[in-house]
């Protein structure tokens, strides 16, 4: 069966944890099915590895998205933090990052809502390329409060012009 087939047999099966399963094995990224309604998946990307949850919630027909960074922010940062994470909420358009009150872990997190409709391939890779787009640009600002000392302000202008290509 081609790849193309198997997309379209996990369109047709409607949980939409089926469809991300397949872009894994297309994408060759590491996953694990933990049920039918949670699957983790592990890749590398730009400025660290990525661990992403992806949860599909029947009875809200919602698919959600949690991608834990791997930082773990000190107690005598996590306000300094808490409002860097304020300045990116306020500039980002889908999702948002937040901080566990316990533990200073770093999440990012994304609901795609599909209520009454059948996911399709664009949205699952939408909802991975927002995830990825955030924790890429937005990492070294949360490393700038944590290791450098920086204010969250001074944090958030520095990663505010992105470089356009690679080194």
């Amino acid at each position: 069966m081609s790849s193309t087939q198997l997309i379209q047999a996990a369109v047709n099966q409607g949980n939409p944890l089926d469809l991300m399963e397949q872009l894994a094995v297309q994408n060759e990224w590491l996953f694990d099915r933990a049920g039918e309604d949670e699957m983790h998946l592990s890749f590398p990307g730009q400025t660290e590895d990525h661990h992403f949850s992806i949860n599909w919630r029947h009875d809200v027909e919602t698919l959600q998205l949690s991608a834990q960074l791997e930082v773990k922010v000190p107690k005598p940062k996590r306000a300094e933090v808490a409002a860097l994470i304020n300045i990116i909420n306020e500039q980002l358009w889908l999702g948002h990052f937040e901080m566990w009150p316990d533990s200073g872990q770093i999440i990012f997190r994304h609901g795609l809502l599909l209520r009454g409709a059948m996911c399709v391939p664009e949205q699952c890779e939408g909802l991975i390329d927002a995830a990825l787009e955030a924790c890429d640009r937005y990492y070294s600002a949360f490393q700038f409060v944590i290791w450098a000392g920086k204010s969250a302000s001074e944090a958030a202008a520095a990663v505010v012009y992105q470089c356009q290509g690679s080194a």
